[in-house]
């Protein structure tokens, strides 16, 4: 069911090990750990190969990130501010990345920007408790909507190069 090139990315992207959310005290502490080291690993593997496409960072106690993803269209790069909250239920529940600069601009989308995951991204999470984390939901989640909806919104002229929007 999953193709080549999804395979590799996820090879890219270390598992984790320990299911620990925000309210889990030394555990949680112990799953951020294990989070940035999967980010980190997963961000250098994407500049490795020259695709490295966002940038998050994280409040102290690891529970919001935020940052910014980008997607290049016929040689333009559209970049846009990305957020979300770690869930209570974390990692049971996968977190709910929002691209607020984008809010109804999509039927794929809920209030605040949200990205519509469900049909696709959650029921592989699901069952990859706790050895997927926020690299995986980047990934698998934020990064096929962005290849989706990106041309889509560019040729309903509902999104504008930066650059090309300064001239206008």
């Amino acid at each position: 069911m999953v193709d080549e090139a999804t395979k590799r990315q996820l090879a890219s992207i270390p598992l984790l090990k320990t299911k620990a959310g925000p309210r889990d005290g030394e555990l949680w502490v112990q799953r951020l750990k294990e989070e940035y080291q999967s980010l980190i690993r997963y961000v250098q593997k994407n500049k490795e190969s020259d695709c490295d496409w966002f940038i998050l960072e994280s409040n102290k106690e690891g529970t919001r990130w935020f940052g910014k993803c980008w997607y290049i269209h016929e040689l333009l790069k559209y970049e846009f501010d990305v957020e979300f909250d770690v869930p209570v239920l974390y990692p049971t529940t996968a977190p709910e990345i929002a691209i607020p600069e984008l809010d109804g601009k999509t039927a794929k989308m809920y209030r605040g920007g949200k990205i519509c995951m469900t049909e696709h991204f959650k029921p592989l999470w699901a069952r990859n408790v706790p050895k997927f984390g926020i690299g995986h939901a980047m990934a698998l989640g934020l990064g096929p909507w962005l290849a989706v909806e990106v041309p889509d919104l560019v040729a309903k002229c509902l999104i504008k190069h930066k650059e090309n929007d300064k001239s206008s």
